[in-house]
């Protein structure tokens, strides 16, 4: 019961984030080459967006979770 609880904080926590920020972004390293005494790498920013509804989605699952009582 205590993990269901726990995932329904992180949910309502990572659903309010996505609201707030509703993207991130990551560099990936691509290419790389050596030519001698030289090297060369090639380095690519990707950006994720967050849809609306997948925070709002989160927040509402995680809610649930926490609301709605355990077996006992």
């Amino acid at each position: 019961m205590l993990a269901v609880k726990i995932l329904g904080v992180v949910l309502l926590v990572a659903g309010t984030l996505a609201l707030v920020y509703r993207s991130f972004s990551y560099t990936k390293g691509t290419h790389e080459a050596k030519l001698g005494p030289l090297e060369f790498s090639l380095k690519e920013k990707k950006t994720v967006n967050i849809p609306t509804w997948v925070g709002v989605g989160a927040i509402v699952i995680g809610g649930v979770l926490l609301l709605v009582p355990g077996k006992r």
